[in-house]
């Protein structure tokens, strides 16, 4: 019988993704959109660098940072009695960090095309930034924000190296549908590999279709 467990935890993994990566890509695009400071084409190009670098590199760095010899493996270690790598934990850490631009890009997007007098009317009545940003900017956007939700889901759906890189290959913790369809070719079990790969590509085609209306109406 075919375990279907890793695909339980890809979709985990990539909701948690998603969910956190709402709030923190929200909140990179709003300035990258909005502000004018020194270092900006700097931290774009930062927060883009996973689109190009390979993920065994980005996720050989994650692996260093998480290890029991680094500042951040020996905090974890310290707080929670257990090491940081080859937990579901590791695996959520580095597929924000790897698909941090598929949410702030799509975001940024969104926030840029709002017709400025909306946000200056806003602050006209007496709004603060703050309830401009969720009052007139988030309504304003959804679009893109839900564009870039169904990119991080996909995006994180389908890692490999960089989750391979710092969470291995764990059974029922760290063993995502992408390994374990690596696995199952490596020991000829063709059959398995089918069988995952059948039930992962309806599963992306459908969110493509809904993420290319959702462009379409942007």
């Amino acid at each position: 019988m075919i375990d279907l467990l890793p695909l339980y935890l890809s979709a985990k993994l990539a909701l948690v993704t998603t969910a956190i990566l709402l709030v923190i890509g929200a909140a990179l695009a709003y300035p990258l959109a909005f502000r004018r400071f020194n270092g900006k084409s700097l931290c774009e190009a930062f927060i883009n660098l996973p689109l190009v670098l390979p993920p065994t590199v980005l996720g050989f760095f994650l692996l260093v940072l998480m290890g029991p010899r680094a500042a951040m493996g020996r905090a974890w270690q310290a707080l929670f009695g257990s090491g940081l790598l080859f937990t579901f934990t590791a695996l959520v850490i580095a597929s924000i960090i790897y698909s941090l631009p598929f949410a702030v890009q799509p975001m940024k997007t969104a926030f840029t095309r709002i017709d400025k007098r909306l946000i200056e009317n806003a602050y006209v009545l007496g709004l603060s930034p703050i309830s401009t940003f969720f009052r007139v900017i988030l309504p304003n956007s959804l679009g893109g924000i839900a564009a870039g939700a169904i990119l991080v889901f996909l995006h994180t759906l389908g890692e490999f190296g960089v989750i391979l890189m710092v969470g291995g290959s764990v059974p029922g913790q760290t063993k995502v549908a992408s390994i374990a369809i690596y696995e199952a070719v490596e020991a000829l079990r063709y059959h398995d590999a089918w069988v995952l790969s059948a039930l992962l590509i309806p599963t992306s085609y459908v969110f493509l279709l809904v993420s290319n209306k959702v462009f379409r109406s942007e």
